[in-house]
């Protein structure tokens, strides 16, 4: 099956989990947010909110480089996935075409995606929440939570399906093409890995290789 069908498959299959066989949304889920009583609180929800934004950092740093040489606008569809997470990212995946180059200078904001020490900070942050999660955190509420609010339900999944689309062989396979890497290397394998592995990535990579292009009169000197 294609790579786009199967994406595709995922997006619908993920929407009609989460509408109809997921559980119903819990009616105090935002209660706490509201009235300002974060402490309240369970550590492995924030943490597992959190880590939301911290995967959509992540396909940052290949997605905005990749959409320069896309016809669909990759700011777009980040855009969205700040307000829904993976439902706002897979149609991005499942619609780019493959391309594993890079020309022009890279602008400010995708410098600093591409930048090593981006994954580093990533990588410290992402350490931070895991071990308050583990530290604080009330793991049997986060079970019961699970089974009964929808909320809590779908961003696990979510965070789930982060980890299994990052290796998929499109998005990160191009990204590293544009950096002299080859789909049997180390790092390939490293970023099998889930969250780990990705962060990994980022903070080993090396720079892309950017295809300048030349003017007429630079040719022909």
């Amino acid at each position: 099956m294609a790579r786009s069908q199967v994406l595709w498959l995922i997006w619908v299959g993920f929407i009609v989990y989460v509408l109809f066989f997921a559980p119903p949304i819990a009616v105090d889920t935002f209660q706490p947010l509201l009235s300002g009583q974060l402490l309240s609180i369970n550590p492995v929800l924030i943490a597992l909110f959190s880590l939301v934004g911290i995967w959509l950092l992540i396909y940052s740093c290949l997605i905005f480089a990749d959409g320069r040489m896309q016809s669909i606008p990759a700011w777009a569809f980040m855009l969205a996935a700040i307000s829904t997470g993976v439902i706002g990212l897979i149609p991005y995946l499942a619609l780019r075409q493959p391309n594993q180059s890079f020309e022009g200078e890279k602008d400010s904001w995708i410098a600093i995606l591409d930048a090593q020490k981006t994954g580093i900070i990533l990588t410290i942050s992402t350490i931070v929440l895991v071990v308050y999660a583990i530290a604080w955190g009330d793991w049997t509420g986060f079970a019961q939570e699970f089974m009964t609010n929808r909320f809590v339900h779908g961003m696990t999944l979510a965070n789930g399906l982060f980890c299994l689309l990052f290796p998929y062989p499109t998005l990160l396979e191009d990204d590293m093409a544009r950096r002299g890497l080859t789909a049997d290397s180390q790092l390939s394998r490293i970023a099998w890995i889930p969250l780990l592995g990705a962060l990994v990535y980022l903070c080993l990579r090396p720079p892309m290789l950017v295809h300048r292009s030349l003017s007429r009169d630079a040719l022909l000197k």
